[in-house]
């Protein structure tokens, strides 16, 4: 018998490759760093896979593949599970006839989000089994295994990865999986499974917290959970990175390790820290698992407040058995990023601070016009919100101020939040009007220039449908709306926006100019095409 074949990947690429070789038939989500790599690699290696134009559109999508008795993966970061929470905490009911995986990728430390929450939190709100894995070996084998536990539970699966785990690199074994082979794709209908009216929501939630205490048992002796033996005197619980920065600033200790962390195998780690003279919960960020350790009347301790923030390392833990609350040593500062030479989007932000702008921006590349030399960016919330917080603004601000108001926003933003902004425009409009600027580079550039239904190609490239966002404001009946192509001369938008600002109407203006490190790309995509 051959031995597995060895690689070095990254987090993200190992869940790809598990997902070949689970059979997974449908990949959707929306690019967020740092999960964006999983569908681009699954793609790569000849899996279907989607970009959505946002994440609870993906999360709809491969729900729909799961009711057809496929198995489906739905992937996004942090953030985006808050946007797709609304299907998310509704699956739990309906459950599923194939398999889903929803991956989550947490940001700790915000090395690019625009916070730092703690998605562990979602597993137990929505009722949904998660795994966490500490390295690229595990998240290939966590995958097959929330496969084999979405298939045996019928429920969706929550695997909940990090920044290091999704892009740091260890070896690979690709071993066979937990999960039995996928079959084939069939619908049965059960409409008191499937539509969550109250009637049938009401046993569904009964049946949930059912499953859930099936797998609490199950879990319990799962390989998911494992013992290493150690000095008695201390006693490590720890999942995820966690672990792995454990392991390595006390090697002597004995160690839980927690593969399955909802719903915990709360009798074994009872074991475990009785066994044990010192037991310490490691984490990262919120104090998830001590929090639920300590309901169980089992004693543990956590960590200090100060390590709730930002990723832990090696140091870290050190200092956290240490008891250590001294203050840490600043981090050595790096180079703060910046708009590209020659963006497009730096006209833009160079006439909005020229004419005293109030902004109301959004997420994406040209958050960085908040920045020097701009600082042209007065708000920056979620995906999307630039339009309502602007009209927000609009709506209670004395005239003057008012007409200084703004919303920018960027291409695949506005596809995936930024539609309804408009429609809200329509029909709550301020009575100054107001202004939307959509700065369309062509491509989703803060995640690494993937496409959206913009462009008018679909993840690997290929030519589809485009939405044209011109045609949907005259659509939605906006009264003025201007395109500027190739915008490089600050005088045209500056004598637009002039006008347009006072003008008591409301007005969209697309700032259309391809993003230069896409260039190449997209010739040589144009030229493979014929056009």
């Amino acid at each position: 018998m051959n031995a597995p074949e060895r690689m070095l990947l990254s987090g993200n690429e190992a869940v790809a490759l598990a997902a070949r070789g689970l059979g997974i038939a449908l990949g959707t989500g929306y690019p967020g760093t740092p999960s964006t790599e999983i569908l681009e690699d699954f793609s790569a290696r000849g899996g279907r896979a989607q970009w959505s134009p946002n994440e609870k559109v993906a999360m709809e999508v491969a729900l729909g593949a799961a009711f057809g008795g496929a198995r489906a993966i739905v992937t996004m970061k942090h953030v985006g599970l808050n946007v797709a929470a609304d299907p998310l905490f509704t699956a739990a009911y309906t459950g599923v006839s194939g398999a889903l995986v929803v991956v989550s990728a947490d940001d700790p430390g915000m090395a690019s989000s625009q916070n730092e929450q703690d998605n562990r939190r979602y597993a137990v709100a929505a009722g949904l089994p998660m795994l966490e894995p500490s390295d690229s070996q595990e998240a290939y084998d966590f995958l097959g295994w929330a496969v084999r536990i979405s298939e045996q539970w019928h429920l969706p699966v929550i695997l909940r990865m990090t920044t290091r785990v999704c892009h740091s690199k260890t070896i690979v074994e690709a071993r066979p999986l937990a999960a039995t082979a996928p079959p084939a794709p069939h619908f049965e209908r059960d409409i008191a499974q499937r539509v969550m009216i109250p009637a049938y929501a009401r046993p569904a939630h009964r049946r949930l917290r059912e499953k859930l205490a099936q797998i609490a048992t199950w879990g319990e002796t799962a390989p998911l959970i494992r013992r290493i033996d150690g000095d008695r005197k201390l006693g490590l619980i720890a999942s995820g990175i966690s672990y792995e920065h454990a392991m390595e600033a006390a090697p002597g200790a004995s160690f839980l390790k927690l593969g399955l962390t909802y719903p915990l195998p709360i009798e074994n780690i009872r074991r475990f820290a009785a066994g044990v003279e010192r037991c310490v919960v490691i984490e990262e960020g919120d104090p998830y698992l001590v929090e639920a350790l300590r309901a169980a009347d089992i004693p543990v301790e956590g960590k200090p407040e100060m390590y709730r923030f930002g990723e832990l390392n090696v140091e870290r833990v050190r200092r956290i058995l240490a008891r250590d609350v001294s203050p840490e040593p600043a981090p050595p500062r790096g180079k703060p990023p910046q708009l590209c030479v020659g963006c497009p989007h730096r006209i833009v932000f160079e006439t909005l601070g020229k004419l005293g702008c109030i902004v109301a921006g959004d997420i994406g590349c040209y958050t960085l016009g908040v920045l020097p030399p701009f600082e042209a960016m007065d708000s920056c919330v979620c995906m999307g919100a630039s339009i309502g917080v602007g009209l927000g603004l609009r709506h209670v601000l004395p005239e003057a101020e008012a007409r200084k108001v703004v919303s920018v926003i960027g291409d695949s933003t506005f596809v995936h939040s930024g539609i309804t902004g408009l429609v809200e425009m329509i029909y709550n409009p301020p009575p100054t009007g107001h202004v939307v600027l959509i700065l369309d580079n062509g491509t989703t550039a803060m995640t690494g220039l993937q496409e959206h239904p913009g462009t008018g190609r679909t993840l690997d490239h290929r030519p589809t449908g485009r939405v044209v966002f011109e045609n949907l404001a005259h659509a939605l009946g906006i009264s003025e709306v201007h395109v500027l192509e190739n915008l490089k001369d600050a005088a045209a938008l500056e004598e637009l926006m002039m006008r347009l600002m006072p003008s008591g109407k409301l007005a969209l203006v697309i700032v259309r100019r391809p993003c230069l490190l896409t260039a190449k790309r997209d010739a040589d995509l144009a030229k493979a095409s014929g056009t």
